[in-house]
Formats: C-alpha cells, sequence, structure tokens
C-alpha cells in the first residue's frame, strides 16, 4: 500500500501522459496540475482505461489554467488498473497525483 506522492510528470507539449496508474482498489487521491509558465495553457484530464481517453472519461477538457496558477482535483476514486492521463496545449504544466493506494 502506497500513500504519499503517487505520480510526478512535466507535461510535454500536445502529448497524452500517464501521470499514474492505480495499483489497488480503491485507490483515493488528488491531482494538482501547475502552469509554471508567465502564459495561459489549456489542459485536459481523465481517468481513463488507456492512455487515450474516451470522450467519457474526461474530468477536465480545455480547461484554461493562467500563468503561475493550479488547478487542482481532489477527492478522486479509482479502480485497479485504470490510468491518470493529463494534456496540455504547450509544455509548462506539472503534475503531481498524491492520495492512498487500497
Amino acid at each position: 500500500m502506497a500513500s504519499g506522492t503517487l505520480g510526478q510528470a512535466a507535461l510535454a507539449a500536445a502529448t497524452n501522459t500517464t501521470v499514474y496508474t492505480a495499483a489497488a482498489t480503491p485507490t483515493t487521491f488528488n491531482v494538482s496540475m501547475v502552469n509554471t509558465t508567465g502564459y495561459p495553457i489549456a489542459v485536459n484530464l481523465a481517468i481513463a482505461a488507456t492512455s487515450t481517453p474516451a470522450t467519457s472519461e474526461y474530468l477536465e477538457y480545455q480547461t484554461v489554467i493562467p500563468p503561475n496558477s493550479v488547478l487542482e482535483r481532489g477527492g478522486l476514486v479509482a479502480t485497479t488498473g485504470k490510468l491518470v492521463v493529463a494534456y496540455a496545449t504547450t509544455a509548462g504544466i506539472t503534475v503531481n497525483v498524491y492520495g492512498y493506494e487500497g
């Protein structure tokens, strides 16, 4: 059973990135997406079955994070094997997943 930081990534531009894969059921977690730049960036966030999310799996879609700001989603729950997938239109977004497995 892991707890604390479950996954981290600096997102490349226009690429779906799997930040975390749930290893136990249930996994409860929060996701923090930070814009470390001086310009706004649009992001997507999904809990998905694959690294290419279906439309129904998005929690955020083309949500704009202002410069030097954060988007946080809390109280999320996933079952074993589900992926936390993040995307940014340009580089400059870091993602942290933290919580508790099992």
